[in-house]
């Protein structure tokens, strides 16, 4: 008699994870639009794509674990001094509240101007203005 094989029922008991993370949003497209802007703390040429971690409800930008990175809209330019003391930092939105500058609106301005890099150059001039 050949073995009768279970199948477990969906229920609350299941093992299976009803609420799976949606994979990462990637748009390469972007985050080489990003690495051709400048730094948007000092203004250094051919900056990193750095990704902002921290979670921000307003903003609809949710946590992202250590193993995981956010989607790249959630980018901002940042030369390899500024990308580094930015990971150094205690808390990353103190580091960027130091600077002066709102990362969240600055990556989703970015990123509704992906591609276009004279009002890309015009919304880090602006945030840029801030950190004098």
């Amino acid at each position: 008699m050949k073995p009768q094989r279970i199948i477990r029922p969906a229920t609350a008991f299941s093992v299976a994870s009803k609420k799976q993370r949606s994979p990462r949003e990637r748009n390469e497209k972007h985050l080489n639009f990003i690495r051709s802007l400048r730094c948007c703390i000092c203004g250094a040429q051919g900056p990193d794509a750095a990704h902002i971690r921290t979670a921000n409800p307003l903003f609809g930008k949710r946590e992202t674990g250590a193993a995981e990175k956010p989607a790249d809209k959630w980018t901002t330019p940042l030369c390899r001094t500024h990308h580094d003391e930015q990971h150094r930092a205690g808390t990353e939105l103190s580091w960027w509240a130091s600077k002066g500058i709102d990362p969240f609106g600055l990556a989703l301005a970015l990123y509704d101007a992906s591609g276009d890099e004279e009002i890309a150059e015009n919304i880090i001039a602006s945030h840029r203005e801030r950190v004098r």
